[in-house]
């Protein structure tokens, strides 16, 4: 072993899958992901970057690359050292509006830039400074290292080490984490119990739940855009959500699952829908499995009935449970769970998913120390069609990244209008059929969800 090299091993099923992808089509930018910070404070900027620098010491994912050629199978490596530099610029004598046409210039110019997966680290960051004491943090990785959920620690951790940096201090004693235990965890698992599982998961499906009816025409000539359009749920109505779902032992995230669950019924006139579902990942026998830094989320097909006649809250209940007996097989590989369906290889399994974030994602950003977090924005894509995603919070937010090739921005927007208003339903009242709740929709519904319902000529008893 080079004396570079602490340690190598296998990819996991699902990054494999990532670099495949990224591998064959480079020039979509997928899984490339962008993290946008505005943060306010007496920045130090020595201490801010010692601090990075040693996260990386802690988390072997951010000292992992990657060797392919040559090779039977793909290897990560995880080297001893690497050096984390971050870069910065000074803004403050531009008006504001050309600051932030800078900072567009700069993310495109970073997605065109892509990745090295032969080099650590594969994150970066660049720092914008746009007033005495006023920060853009862009921090830009891969998920083929880590996911949505590893954020909120990796900037729990390099936050507490800056704190003591900045005080002069030395940084706290840290558990850090070591991605090669989830690899090793992989390895022991039993593969033909979890196929037997999802071919019994996903009986019947023979294609995937389609919103081509949706699709707007002559959008390919569009300037590229990233960004989540959003729609919040007020206070209230979130506070009567969580009370419910409590009271009925289910879950928020349950709950947006079923609502889009409905709609996906609604859209395509189809009473068996399938849908993507992202899943933490995370093995409950895995000690450290929790607060692990890596790419360990994987996104599993949900095969639903949604008949109209069916009451909610048991259809919900239901929705959980199913849930629930994924999550022991979520570690099974997307390519290999479609070969337990019917969908012929060359067509997804499914046309759209569901995210929802980490509570924790939401809370960190009201405590990093004394920089003060005001803002923060993400730019990414995947290569499904549509994402919905919810953010926890006070006020729940719903939010949809797209193919900005197929939706035109006006559908998307109604979308969201007509699963807030749904959700809304919801929270009035659990004890409804999906026909009522349905029906009590349409009639709250803008008169631009009327038109384009209309449009798309569906039926809305889903036969």
């Amino acid at each position: 072993m080079r004396e570079d090299i602490q340690d190598i091993y296998p990819l996991s099923p699902i990054q494999h899958g990532i670099l495949f992808h990224a591998l064959h089509a480079p020039e979509l930018g997928l899984y490339h992901m962008q993290d946008i910070y505005t943060f306010k404070g007496n920045l130090n900027l020595s201490a801010f970057e010692r601090a990075w620098q040693q996260l990386s010491a802690l988390h072997t994912v951010l000292r992992t690359s990657f060797y392919w050629e040559e090779l039977e199978k793909p290897l990560q490596v995880v080297h001893d050292q690497i050096e984390v530099s971050i870069e910065y610029q000074d803004w403050r004598g531009i008006a504001p509006d050309a600051q932030q046409a800078k900072l567009k210039s700069f993310l495109k110019s970073d997605r065109l830039r892509g990745f090295d997966f032969s080099q650590a680290p594969l994150i970066r960051l660049a720092l914008f400074q746009v007033e005495d004491n006023v920060y853009y943090l862009v921090c830009v990785w891969h998920l083929i290292i880590l996911d949505g959920w590893s954020i909120p620690f990796l900037l729990n951790d390099v936050i507490q080490i800056y704190e003591a940096y900045s005080q002069n201090q030395d940084a706290p004693l840290m558990s850090g984490s070591c991605f090669g235990d989830y690899i090793n965890w992989l390895q022991q698992q039993d593969l033909s119990q979890a196929a037997e599982f999802w071919r019994q998961q996903l009986k019947g499906v023979k294609e995937p739940t389609s919103l081509a009816n949706l699709y707007s025409q002559n959008l390919s000539n569009l300037e590229e855009r990233y960004e989540d359009i959003q729609i919040s749920l007020s206070a209230a109505t979130t506070k009567n959500l969580e009370t419910l779902a409590r009271q009925h032992h289910l879950t928020i995230n349950t709950l947006v699952q079923g609502a889009w669950a409905i709609l996906l019924c609604h859209y395509s006139g189809k009473n068996n829908v399938i849908y993507g579902c992202t899943f933490s990942g995370r093995p409950v026998d895995l000690p450290g499995a929790e607060l692990m830094v890596g790419e360990m989320v994987n996104t599993l097909p949900v095969h639903l009935k949604v008949n109209m006649d069916d009451d909610l809250l048991p259809w919900l209940q239901e929705l959980q449970t199913q849930l629930v007996e994924i999550r022991e097989y979520e570690y099974y590989p997307l390519v290999d769970v479609q070969k337990c369906s019917q969908v012929r290889g060359n067509l997804p399994l499914f046309a759209s998913f569901v995210v929802f974030e980490n509570q924790k994602t939401g809370r960190f950003l009201e405590e990093w120390g004394s920089l003060n977090i005001s803002e923060h924005n993400s730019f990414y894509k995947t290569n499904y069609p549509l994402t919905i995603v919810g953010y926890p919070g006070s006020e729940l937010t719903i939010g949809i990244n797209y193919d900005f090739q197929l939706f035109a921005a006006a559908t998307i927007v109604n979308i969201l209008e007509h699963l807030k208003i749904l959700l809304e339903n919801m929270a009035n009242n659990l004890n409804l059929t999906i026909q009522e709740l349905l029906s009590l929709t349409e009639q709250k519904l803008h008169p631009e969800l009327v038109m384009l319902k209309n449009q798309m000529s569906l039926n809305f008893d889903c036969v």
